[in-house]
């Protein structure tokens, strides 16, 4: 049996793509995420599709199923599966949903923006979407290069730049295409896509941007100044953040999960990577009831 989905476009018509190998990931092997792995694994052999397992869920591998090293997942898979809450999707989105896999997610966490089927829903939901029953969400990454290094970094919630050390300021100067803004004294500064607006940016006082807005989100974190709020501008335009009193500590955060010791780097270039991200969501997925839902925004309109 040839299993169909429909993954991409070209001219503004749908494509047809073979879905003969997804793959599964997560960042732990607990009980309750083995269980929901094997789950998949069973409904995606019942559908004839080959199952590639990383690394992470070694505990899967059987005398039909070996681990897959991730060169393998990135060559080969039509679709990876993250497992977890959305710190598994970040992680899952960074190695693989960055090299054009569409990232599918199942929430075993908290808020679960990202991750956002129920396990309670795992096999009617996970069927639909093998039968190309499906929405499709593209979200872009935030790229990271510092003046000092050919290194760049990937982001698809957030990147903070703060002093590294608790209850101290760091001191920087901000550009945007090479005008400048300002220079001020914080503890930080978040730079969130319109994806991590939900996230760390939320916490910080900055507004919820629609996942379809083209921007950046800059969020001074705790600012020496009574007049400083969040700014939003165009995710075409590129930022350049200039340090200039950080004491050598200062730290690059991208999405919490990885940090960069910024050292004697005294400009972090930040811009709209050319890598997307393609979530995909079940065909009842819809932004706003996520935000009430998970948020607790207020119910259903009222009916007449």
């Amino acid at each position: 049996m040839i299993l169909y989905s429909f993954i991409g476009s070209e001219d503004g018509k749908k494509v047809k793509k073979n879905l003969k190998k997804i793959a599964l990931f997560s960042t732990s092997q607990d009980k309750k995420i083995l269980s929901i792995s094997e789950q998949c694994k069973e409904i995606l052999t019942n559908k004839g599709i080959e199952v590639l397992i990383d690394k992470n869920l070694s505990k899967l591998k059987d005398d039909k199923l070996s681990v897959s090293s991730q060169a393998k997942i990135k060559n080969e898979s039509d679709l990876v599966i993250a497992i977890g809450g959305d710190g598994t999707m970040l992680s899952c989105s960074r190695v693989y949903g960055s090299n054009s896999i569409p990232v599918l997610g199942i929430n075993l966490g908290n808020l679960g923006f990202l991750t956002d089927i129920d396990p309670s829903d795992l096999t009617a939901d996970l069927l639909n979407i093998l039968d190309g029953n499906f929405v499709e969400d593209e979200r872009f990454f935030i790229e990271a290069k510092l003046s000092n290094s050919n290194k760049t970094f990937l982001a698809l919630n957030e990147v903070v730049i703060h002093s590294g050390a608790v209850a101290k300021l760091i001191e920087y100067e901000m550009y945007v295409n090479d005008s400048f803004v300002y220079r001020q004294k914080s503890d930080g500064l978040i730079v969130s896509s319109p994806t991590g607006s939900t996230a760390y940016s939320l916490s910080a006082g900055g507004p919820i941007i629609h996942p379809k807005v083209n921007s950046f989100l800059i969020s001074p974190m705790f600012p020496l100044s009574l007049s400083s709020s969040p700014l939003m501008i165009n995710a075409d335009q590129k930022i350049s953040i200039s340090i200039i009193n950080s004491g050598n500590n200062a730290e690059l955060s991208l999405d919490s999960q990885n940090i960069v010791n910024l050292g004697k780097t005294n400009e972090v270039l930040l811009y709209k990577s050319k890598s997307l991200l393609t979530l995909i969501h079940p065909i009842s997925h819809d932004f706003f009831e996520s935000c009430r839902n998970k948020l607790g925004w207020s119910s259903a309109p009222k009916s007449d």
